[in-house]
């Protein structure tokens, strides 16, 4: 086999299991995973250090079918299946294998790229040298179980206010910010003795007060009317966000979409 077709990979659903199986009976053998947004690169170890060519599935459209695959694969051997934290990617694979009655394994990324040169005398990684490199460290021992665990119903109510509140702050600054510079421009000496909130009430007073500087006038008051709603979205989530860590399993209805 020419190295550089060493890693080409196949589809999961042109895939011959029988042809794999063929001589391996009851041999145990590990699966190394590499997991990206849209697909899943998998790297079949046997037990005698031999390795299958790379398959390829769709992620997550055919986890739940490999899934099953696997499980058939781990009846009378020894599976271990392990794959790299990849953020919320890997969810879904990980649900499917547990539905299956597969525990997942963690390899650590840090170690996959260590490896890297030792596996194949070349550093380079992509998806294919990666789930056998995994595969490897799994089957020397450096992987430990990774079941998935959906979060409770408490702690995604928690997740959904802190982002919503993340957005909110970002919405806020950008607004004091813009607030900051109109300041600046037509009236310089409010900004370093007034607050936020005290520069906001002085900047509107001003600018009623001030007929001829309608352009201003207008800027402001939009500025204005932005900024505070951002605060009065930041103080109400924040409020819930405090309800919901201190009072956990009360129902908290969703954010409602702002106007401006």
């Amino acid at each position: 086999m020419r190295k550089s077709r060493a890693y080409r990979a196949t589809r999961v659903k042109n895939l011959d299991w029988e042809k794999v199986f063929q001589g391996r009976e009851g041999q145990a053998c590990c699966i190394g995973m590499d997991v990206s947004k849209e697909e899943v690169v998998a790297v079949l170890r046997w037990s005698d250090g031999k390795f299958e060519r790379p398959w390829r599935l769709e992620n997550p459209q055919e986890v739940t079918t490999w899934g099953a695959a696997l499980a058939r694969l781990a009846m009378g051997r020894e599976l271990i299946v392990a794959l790299e934290p990849s953020g919320t990617y890997g969810d879904a694979l990980r649900q499917a294998l547990g539905d299956a009655g597969i525990t997942p394994y963690r390899v650590s990324p840090k170690a996959v790229h260590d490896y890297a040169e030792v596996f194949d005398g070349v550093p380079s990684q992509h998806d294919g040298k990666d789930a056998a490199v995994v595969a490897e460290l799994a089957a020397l021992g450096k992987s430990s179980p990774w079941p998935y665990e959906p979060p409770s119903e408490n702690d995604q109510q928690l997740a959904l206010w802190v982002d919503w509140l993340e957005a909110h702050r970002r919405e806020f600054v950008m607004w004091c910010g813009r607030l900051e510079g109109l300041v600046a421009r037509h009236w310089p000496e409010a900004w370093h003795s007034l607050s936020v909130r005290q520069s906001a009430w002085y900047v509107w007073y001003r600018a009623k007060k001030e007929k001829d500087q309608g352009h201003a006038r207008g800027a402001l008051v939009g500025v204005m009317r932005r900024l505070a709603l951002a605060l009065y979205q930041v103080s109400t989530t924040q409020a819930k966000f405090d309800a919901t860590r201190l009072f956990p399993g009360r129902n908290r209805t969703r954010p409602a979409a702002t106007k401006v």
